[in-house]
């Protein structure tokens, strides 16, 4: 089973093919479904592991956008005793729904 380790949006996550991932907000490029991972930080295919310093040359992952999303509700509440002092907001997250097609590298 090859599985391999990307960065996006300061997280880093482990994918394989076929799997479906929420990660931080990604700008849409003009109506492109398609999304391309050049930030890959480990590739192992079942025989071999290749760990990158950072990253691994000439690996990538491809995936395709699936839906932009709003995460749960975050309530944030500041308070101070004695100077009547209260303030409530809430927050929700954007995120993009991607699914993984291809894992690509050359070992």
């Amino acid at each position: 089973m090859t599985f391999a380790v990307i960065k996006t949006g300061g997280k880093q996550y482990q994918v394989s093919e076929g799997d479906t991932l929420l990660v931080e907000k990604l700008a849409p490029e003009a109506g492109e479904k398609k999304l391309v991972f050049n930030e890959v930080l480990l590739v192992d295919n079942g025989s071999k592991t290749v760990v990158g310093l950072p990253t691994v040359a000439k690996a990538s992952v491809e995936a395709e956008r699936v839906a932009d999303e709003r995460g749960k509700k975050i309530i944030v509440i500041k308070y101070k005793p004695k100077v009547r002092y209260r303030v409530k907001n809430g927050h929700r997250q954007l995120h993009t729904r991607i699914k993984i097609t291809k894992i690509n590298s050359d070992f």
